[in-house]
């Protein structure tokens, strides 16, 4: 059992190889390669400047960076000087994980993936730039409301219906691994945990959002459903302002979850956001709806905003689902 920097969790990768050749290109949602991204990313890429550290995540170091020709992008990097010790090698296994994964993706609500380079020091990954941060330095900031967080975990609900839909297991669901745009559109981010398979037989994650199937590690594994559990930790959090549990310490959440206890809810929620949370809280993940049947919810048909409205000439109304 390990606890990680980043504040995942985890007990080993020995399952954890389902890596393939790592491509230095965009790609189709289908994973077929286009010579015009290559072409694309070889010219753009070649020369590029590391800005700011934008936070870090699980496996590695995140900053902006920028192109000769004014292209802003996000970079992540690992170090391969440190493959000597536990530490690194898992970081740059997990980044490379990463990538042979973000390589096949294509959806909105992921974050885009252009494509690596490596040199004598470090692998880099470059990643579409989403500049308004996580939901959690967003909540950090501000009060979300039931209309916010509904508009948010409809677009994260799309995005884990696609990745279910191509058995992939993100294992990481929380705030800080969902980034928002300036149009409110969320991506998922960070899929240094992620297994593409039906059967997964490591414990990984991080504590707070973890499923009990994945705290009680059993020979039969588990599967996507654990996303699901850590979704509702995530609505939770974006609701109340700060991570599940947010009373205990690490192993003591652990125990709590081995054990089936949900974090708690407040009454003061609304009733479909509760309910909501509910549905995704449930121990036997067998009787946790699905991503596509989450969609449904009532939670998630409230009024969204898709532009803005009064006070100018130049603003538009809301509209609603």
């Amino acid at each position: 059992m390990l606890f990680m920097d980043s504040g995942s969790f985890t007990t080993s990768h020995d399952d954890d190889s389902d890596i393939g050749g790592e491509r230095a290109c965009p790609c189709s949602g289908s994973g077929a390669v286009d010579g015009s991204l290559i072409e694309w990313f070889n010219r753009t890429f070649s020369s590029w400047q590391k800005g700011y550290v934008l936070g870090k995540g699980s496996f590695g170091t995140v900053y902006e960076g920028f192109t000769d020709d004014g292209f802003f992008f996000a970079v992540k990097e690992a170090s391969l000087l440190d493959e000597g010790s536990n530490q690194g090698k898992q970081s740059v296994f997990q980044l490379r994980q990463e990538i042979s994964l973000l390589s096949r993706f294509q959806h909105e609500n992921i974050v885009r993936y252009f494509g690596t380079q490596e040199d004598q020091s470090s692998l880099y990954i470059f990643l579409e730039l989403v500049p308004k941060g996580s939901l959690l330095s967003l909540y950090q900031k501000y009060s979300l409301n039931d209309s916010h967080v509904s508009a948010y975990t409809r677009q994260i609900l799309h995005g884990l219906k696609y990745l279910h839909n191509q058995n992939v297991i993100h294992r990481d669901i929380k705030c800080a691994n969902i980034l928002v745009d300036v149009s409110g559109s969320v991506k998922l981010a960070d899929f240094g945990l992620a297994k593409a398979t039906e059967n997964v037989k490591s414990s990984k994650g991080s504590p707070y959002w973890m499923a009990p199937e994945v705290v009680n590690l059993k020979n039969d594994g588990y599967g996507l459903a654990a996303d699901i559990w850590s979704l509702g930790c995530t609505v939770l959090e974006m609701l109340i302002g700060k991570r599940p549990y947010s009373d205990l310490e690490g192993m003591q959440a652990l125990f709590r979850i081995g054990r089936g206890e949900p974090p708690p809810i407040p009454e003061t929620l609304s009733k479909d956001a509760r309910d909501f949370i509910l549905e995704c809280l449930q121990v036997n993940p067998s009787k946790r709806p699905t991503a596509a049947q989450l969609l449904e919810h009532p939670f998630l048909r409230r009024p969204f905003l898709s532009s803005y409205s009064t006070a100018s000439p130049h603003i538009k109304t809301f509209k609603s689902l």
